[in-house]
């Protein structure tokens, strides 16, 4: 008889150390034991050789439904399964639906929980004309945090909420210990800048970053930290392009506050006088990339740990809402799911950065961020078996070859990455081959934070 369903052995990387000939034993869908040496029996055993063993990534930025009959989360947990990431934490601005009630939550539950691949957990938002008062209800129903923005893309799908509006959302968010992430560029300084580029008649990649300097962010990163400070809820900055956020963001937790900062992968990847160029709309993201220094100021950030998360930003725009000549006039975002650990630990590597970062910034903290550790975040026994396997083979990336993109394009096309996913486990089972995508549409379980402190008075 067994002692285990499934055993893993190689090199195991964790967020506190790395196990050379490690192995990881797996029962029920449950990390039972992590260890050195022998291979314990398991009805599935396998010894991997040098291939590392990590936590599942938990992408704490994910945008299934930004576009209407695109990707959907069919699609999203299918790019997810095959890059290693195991839960994705969806954004609340979905094109038609701003998921702003306990009622949309559960709609986007029952929506999601029909085509997902992999597990999921959810924002939630605000409607600006209603304010916080749905706040409670949608804690009850299981969001893991709440979205708001600085800075107004659309006025229903994706508003920007002022400054007296955030603060008393902050205030609603505050007892019950969940974070309120925010997008981080100022409103006013932004569109006092695109019009300097529009009047300067500046439609190349240049625009983009022109429209968006650096201090249009940090300021709005100085507003969110001083709003959490203010009212004593865990404040969030979603993404930051620059390295002196980090340093910002530092500066409050030495204070004593809470405050964290994201880092999307496409920061630490693409660089503006190179990559922009060449793309162009493919290359739009908000806020933009920066140039190649602020690029490797980010990483030493990362060394330094000062970045909280390393996260997608994945959206799945079609192809024609990313190739006008008029820089300006693209969708912003892109794809990022099934390519961000690899991206990730080459970077890592490439630097000397030790590897136990990417099980940090990609399963553990995100997992405590949004109160999901008791289940998701790291290869511990009792914890969800989210694994995923990363064997040495240096290849080209191409989203439209390995078939598990909505669509064939990615700013990463044509990067050579040293390690590829051959294997990815949710709950112990597999659900990536390394060729294929073996989890059916409806797998997926969502997942909710262990509830809170109480949102009612006692009596």
């Amino acid at each position: 008889m067994s002692d285990f369903d499934l055993v893993l052995k190689g090199t195991v990387v964790l967020a506190d150390r790395i196990v050379e000939g490690g192995f990881v034993a797996a029962r029920d869908g449950k990390v039972a034991f992590v260890g050195q040496g022998a291979m314990p029996g398991a009805r599935e055993r396998y010894d991997l050789g040098s291939a590392l063993i990590l936590p599942g990534a938990i992408d704490a930025q994910v945008h299934s439904l930004s576009q209407k009959d695109q990707e959907d989360f069919i699609w999203s947990t299918r790019s997810a399964a095959a890059g290693g990431v195991t839960t994705i934490v969806d954004m609340p601005y979905d094109e038609g639906n701003l998921v702003c009630s306990a009622q949309a939550v559960q709609r986007k539950i029952d929506h999601a929980g029909a085509q997902a691949r992999v597990d999921f957990a959810l924002y939630g938002t605000i409607d600006p004309e209603e304010g916080p008062a749905r706040i409670p209800e949608m804690v009850e129903a299981g969001v893991a945090a709440f979205k708001f923005s600085t800075f107004g893309t659309d006025p229903k799908r994706f508003p920007r909420i002022p400054a007296g509006l955030l603060e008393d959302c902050f205030a609603a968010i505050a007892p019950t210990g969940l974070a309120a992430g925010v997008h981080n560029e100022d409103d006013e300084a932004v569109r006092a800048a695109i019009d300097k580029v529009k009047a300067a008649g500046i439609t190349d990649y240049r625009a983009h970053g022109l429209s968006r300097p650096p201090l249009t962010e940090l300021l709005a990163t100085n507003q969110i930290y001083e709003t959490g400070a203010a009212t004593g809820c865990p404040a969030h900055v979603v993404h930051c392009s620059v390295g002196r956020g980090y340093d910002i963001a530092a500066a409050y937790r030495a204070q004593g506050f809470r405050a964290t900062i994201e880092c999307c992968i496409h920061y630490l990847v693409l660089d503006e006088e190179n990559d922009v160029k060449r793309l162009g709309g493919k290359a739009k993201i908000n806020p933009p990339i920066r140039p190649r220094a602020e690029v490797e100021k980010l990483w030493r950030h990362v060394a330094d740990g000062k970045v909280t998360l390393v996260s997608t930003d994945h959206v799945s725009w079609s192809e024609n809402r990313k190739t006008n000549p008029d820089m300006l006039s693209n969708a912003s975002g892109v794809p990022g799911l099934e390519v961000m650990i690899p991206l990730f630990v080459k970077g890592l590597l490439e630097r000397g950065i030790p590897l136990t970062r990417a099980a940090e910034l990609m399963s553990l903290n995100p997992a405590r961020h949004f109160r999901l550790d008791h289940q998701k975040g790291a290869l511990e026994a009792g914890k969800d078996a989210d694994i995923v396997v990363l064997t040495p083979e240096s290849y080209s990336y191409d989203a439209a070859a390995s078939g598990n993109n909505v669509v064939g394009w990615s700013p990463y096309n044509g990067i050579r990455l040293p390690w590829r996913v051959t294997a990815t486990y949710n709950r112990g089972i597999q659900v990536f081959d390394g060729k294929t995508v073996l989890a059916a549409p409806g797998t997926g379980q969502f997942v909710r934070p262990l509830p809170s402190l109480p949102l009612r008075e006692a009596v």
